[in-house]
């Protein structure tokens, strides 16, 4: 019997993230709909454009599956469009077909981990899932759910703060000059806009995580140089934070 997992992430970095621990259970990305199992049909849209805006990105999830198990991966920003995405599925997705679904998000730099859970929790509540008490643990209801806060379910930080972990061990001469690089910009050449971003709490990470990827895969996105260079492997899983997350994903999809 196939197990059916759902999980939502904020964007599509977090996403092939995620994907790089999913196909160590032997998980094959489906790229065409007639290869989709037909539990996941309903979340393919069929009208274009979403909303009548031509700019909007078709929200088709990712979806990965083998004999066994069968994952879609959905992007979302913020606490309420990941509520809300679940939410709009599971109107069209029945709930008590789900094994499990994982929640996956940023920390935030003005609020905790905790307090970033606790509002979560409340967005979801009124979907009647079985929802954990604790962050980063999964509740074994039925479908199991789990909530985890990147980088470690402790700490304020994004994503890239995991990735910055994995380049030290795998890119170490790569880091070691981005962090250069960003460190030694002449910001007085700079206008305030151009610095709208660099400026954020996490904006100095992201310049030197984007400025690895760039070498390693010159022209494409950081999404797709998680997918294709060595931030995840056998190596970087020996990393306490990377750990955690295999412990989560294990935990939603009944792979321990």
């Amino acid at each position: 019997m196939v197990r059916y997992c759902y999980i939502v992430a904020e964007g599509p970095q977090d996403i092939e993230f995620l994907i790089c621990f999913l196909k160590s259970y032997g998980l094959k990305r489906v790229t065409l709909l007639s290869k989709l199992d037909s539990f996941w049909e309903s979340l393919v849209p069929k009208t274009f454009p979403i909303n009548g805006d031509l700019m909007k990105r078709v929200p088709v999830p990712i979806f990965l599956q083998n004999a066994e198990l069968s994952v879609a991966l959905h992007s979302a920003t913020g606490i309420t469009g990941l509520s809300n995405t679940i939410e709009e599925s599971l109107a069209i997705v029945p709930s008590s077909e789900i094994f499990g679904i994982g929640i996956f998000l940023d920390a935030d730099d003005i609020e905790t981990p905790q307090q970033r859970f606790e509002k979560l929790i409340t967005e979801l509540s009124r979907l009647g899932l079985s929802l954990p008490s604790i962050l980063g643990e999964v509740a074994k209801g039925s479908p199991r759910c789990g909530i985890f806060i990147a980088p470690n379910n402790r700490d304020s930080g994004t994503l890239e703060d995991i990735l910055l972990e994995c380049a030290k061990l795998n890119y170490p001469n790569l880091l070691f000059l981005s962090n250069n690089y960003v460190a030694g910009i002449d910001i007085n050449q700079l206008t305030k806009d151009d610095l709208k971003q660099l400026n954020k709490p996490a904006g100095k990470n992201k310049a030197v995580v984007s400025s690895i990827s760039s070498i390693l895969r010159p022209g494409k996105t950081l999404q797709v140089s998680i997918q294709d260079n060595r931030w995840i492997d056998e190596n970087t899983m020996a990393l306490d934070s990377v750990r955690l997350v295999k412990i989560f994903l294990d935990e939603v999809t009944g792979s321990t």
